[in-house]
């Protein structure tokens, strides 16, 4: 998971607002530094991270919303958009992964790490976490419990189905994105708490 960056040079004698515009500087360019998985649809865990971030600098805005102008509420609405947009894409993660798995274990019991994680090209000394809880991997992985021909049939057809659902929520996401570009969502963000924009 995304850790928080530490904010320093926080005066304890500023006003809040300064304090609270560095803070959203912080929040805001940890955001962007996902951005560069825009346009890697199965960057499972990036994707993941880059809600995170989006949540942490939505939090940030309405915990300082009092002290911060008016016009950074809208923002914290397209953050809220984006947050469960990406929610919405991490929930189908989970189930195609899960789906995955319960189809490929009756043929390997031993799962590839790629279909849990998204992740491919880890190497043996990799310790590679999944994103799916281990009570649910081993209430799928029960290898005495075959699904039938006609359940798995069903389970592939949900597979598809769940696949191409994906596949919406992942261009909806990345429109929304692109949307906020155009509009240089960050720029203007920075322009409100009076930040300058610092590019890397």
């Amino acid at each position: 998971m995304a850790k928080a960056r530490s904010v320093t040079n926080l005066d304890v004698q500023a006003p809040t607002a300064q304090n609270a515009a560095k803070i959203v500087q912080v929040r805001l360019a940890e955001m962007y530094e996902w951005s560069n998985h825009i346009d890697s649809p199965y960057a499972v865990r990036e994707l993941h991270n880059l809600r995170i971030t989006a949540k942490r600098l939505r939090y940030t805005l309405e915990i300082f919303a009092d002290f911060l102008p008016a016009d950074c509420k809208p923002l914290g609405k397209e953050l809220e958009q984006l947050q469960n947009e990406l929610g919405a894409l991490h929930d189908s993660d989970v189930l195609i992964a899960l789906l995955r798995l319960c189809l490929g274990s009756q043929d390997n019991p031993i799962p590839d790490p790629a279909m849990i994680t998204g992740q491919k090209g880890k190497g043996p000394k990799t310790k590679v976490r999944s994103f799916i809880r281990p009570e649910l991997l081993s209430a799928v992985l029960d290898p005495s419990v075959a699904p039938t021909a006609q359940e798995r049939y069903g389970l592939e057809q949900f597979l598809r189905k769940q696949e191409q659902v994906r596949q919406e929520q992942y261009q909806a996401f990345r429109q929304h994105w692109y949307q906020l570009q155009e509009q240089e969502f960050r720029r203007h963000l920075l322009n409100l708490i009076g930040q300058e924009l610092v590019t890397a």
